[in-house]
This record gives C-alpha cells, structure tokens and sequence, in this order.
C-alpha cells in the first residue's frame, strides 16, 4: 500500500490525538496510532482504553486501502523537525513494515497488526441525541476546565457537567470556589439528560474541535458519550454520579452592579498581584460610584500595590477581597470588551458575566470572596 499526505497536516493531527494516549499502558497496542486509508482519506486513531479520538486527512494519493498501527514516538518524533513537504507511506501490510519518504531522506520502522488494536466501542441504541455548533462548544468547554475541581470524595465535581433541559442546554463546572455556567437557549430537550465529562477528554476536544468545522453531533448514555463532527470524532468514559444542584448555590439577590473593561482590570490586577501574599494571593477590590480600587499587601515583607479604574457602579461603596488567580482566570477566560459584577456584601459570592450577552447565549462565572481584616 502507498500514500501520500502532508507532514505538517500529519503532524498536526498526530500532536493532538497524542493528548489521549497514556505513557503507561497495560495494553502495549494502545502506545501506536492506528493508520486507516479509504480511498483518498486517512483516518487517524488513538486510544488509551477508555477515550477513543479520531481525526480524518485528505491524501494526496492513494492506491489502496489498508490499515495499520504504528508506535506514537517513532511517528511525532521525526514529524515535528519535518518542514512542510509532501511524505510517502509504502506499507507491506503482511508483514507490517513500514517506509517514509521525503524530500532529503527516509526511515524504515515496524509497525503492528491494525486487527490487534481496540476497536471503538459502540452506544447502546437508546441514547440521547443532540447537535451543537462547534464554535460554541469549544467556547463553552474552554472557559469551563479551569473550574473542574480535584475532588475523591465528591468526583462527580471532577468534569464538566452537560445539562440538557426543556429550556436549554447548561455547560457547568464547579470547584467549591469558583462556578462557571454557559447556557445555550436554542438547545433543548423533551426529556431532560444529564452527562458529566470528564477532563482529560475535555481538554482533547478543546484542542481537536475547530471552530469552523460547523455542527458537532453529541451522543450520550449514562457512561459513554460521543462527539462526531466534520473530520474526526471523539468517544470517552463518563463519571457516573449525580452533579450537584449548581442553580441552588448561585446567588439570586446582588443588587450592586459595576460594569468594567476587562482587559484593563485584568492588566491592573496582573500588575497587583504580585505585591499580595504568596498564601493568601489576597487582592481587595474598593468600588464606589465611578471608580475601582484595586489594592493588595504582603505585611511580611512590608510591599502594597494600588491602582484605581474608571467604572459604572450603582450601589453603596463597598470593600470585597478575592483569591487573585481566581480572578485572573475568571477574566480571562471571558470573551468580551466589558464585564460586569453583581455583588451583594463582602461574604457572600461575587456573579461576574459579560455586560452585554450575544446571540441565544448567557455566561456566568460565580467566584467566592477571600475575609478581608480591617
């Protein structure tokens, strides 16, 4: 069998299905990548027994179709010092050998038989069903997995939550002090589901997804779920338990707003930080009627930082300390020019949320403030 693809579209695709692949494995087969030609196209697979990706290449020739594995290093190792330039695969499919040509050179490897990998297991045939665009999925998982908590005796916690109701569809994670929610209201279901995913397969279809590839078809049962979209797919293993009630934990009742760009206070509180104490990364936010404070202190080592902002705010002047990470991630992981924070008192939770919400899509992130000692 012959071939011809891309190095740097192979490379690509191979850097981010190696995201799946474990350094130990029980099974020696799920250290390679599985090689499939039909027709003109190359279907990429890479397993470590519980998540299963797929990624698809168009060739550049072919004549035959075949398949086999190939260890993951013998392949990314070469591939990454390649410039861009057309490769050929020539394949003895029998005995499983293996030589690349390219431009200046060539190697020869062993592969493994393609019948001794894994195959994808399938869902059961009663499973729920829904479509989403690809875009939004990637945005709603990315500002979501730096909430995933780290938790044994709560592991439900340990993933992001995927809520289909009869209203909408909810993308949820939460640590105990930092909740972030995306709600998609064109999404919907007449009967409600539940999933929970976990975040190793949440961090690899943050990265295989492209925003353009158009819709993303979700399929899901009570342990498995899968991902098809235009060039690839990804199956993996769900947490089983119950995700708590995060409506319940979010605060209903914050009737002091400020509106603030967020690039600004990102950059003042970059800028602050580093003053605050290592320990605590206490950084106090002073807001009154046009103006943010933000300050912090490291009494150990006798440094404070202060800087003041221009922003909207309707409500009685209030001091509220938060964890500085906290905040950074909060506002990072925000896309939009302003954002705006819904504050009740010093103790209770900060709701931050762009000041505008677009389209059919509402955000929210829910960060718990830090004691501030007069």
């Amino acid at each position: 069998m012959n071939f011809t693809v891309s190095s740097s579209a192979l490379n690509s695709r191979l850097q981010i299905l190696s995201k799946v692949l474990n350094p130990k494995n029980s099974l020696p087969i799920l250290e390679c990548f599985l090689f499939d030609v039909k027709g003109q196209t190359l279907v990429l697979t890479a397993s470590d027994g519980e998540n299963v990706a797929t990624a698809q290449l168009v060739l550049e020739s072919a004549d035959m179709d075949g398949s086999f594995a190939v260890r993951s290093s013998d392949m990314l190792d070469t591939l990454k010092e390649l410039p861009e330039q057309p490769i050929s695969f020539n394949v003895n499919l029998e005995g499983n050998t293996i030589d690349v040509r390219y431009q200046n050179g060539e190697y020869h490897i062993v592969g493994d038989d393609a019948n001794v990998y894994p195959h994808t297991p399938t869902l059961e045939s009663e499973c729920s069903v829904f479509t989403i665009d690809a875009g939004v999925l990637v945005n709603a998982v990315s500002r979501s997995i730096f909430a995933i908590a780290n938790e044994e005796i709560h592991p439900a916690m340990n993933g992001i939550c995927f809520d289909l109701t009869t209203d909408y569809l909810a993308i949820v994670s939460c640590d105990g002090h930092k909740l972030v929610r995306s709600r998609e209201h064109d999404i919907k279901a007449d009967t409600p589901s539940m999933f929970i995913l976990p975040r190793k397969p949440a961090g690899v279809l943050k990265n295989i997804l492209d925003k353009g590839v158009g819709d993303v078809v979700v399929k899901f049962t009570s342990k498995a779920a899968e991902f098809n979209f235009e060039n690839g797919s990804l199956y993996c293993r769900l947490i089983e338990g119950k995700f708590p009630n995060y409506n319940a934990v979010v605060a209903q009742k914050n009737p002091n707003q400020m509106v603030i760009d967020r690039k600004s206070m990102l950059s003042s509180i970059r800028r602050v930080l580093p003053f605050a104490s290592e320990s605590s990364e206490l950084v106090r936010l002073h807001v009154t009627s046009g103006n943010l404070e933000i300050s912090s202190e490291d009494i150990d080592f006798a440094k404070s930082a202060k800087e003041n902002l221009y922003c909207e705010y309707n409500g009685n002047p209030m001091s509220i300390g938060f964890r500085g990470t906290g905040l950074m991630e909060v506002l990072t992981n925000l896309e939009c020019d302003s954002v705006q924070f819904d504050l009740a008192d010093p103790s209770r939770p900060g709701l931050i949320h762009p000041s505008e919400e677009s389209g059919n899509e509402d955000v929210l992130m829910m960060l718990m403030p830090m004691l501030l000692s007069e």
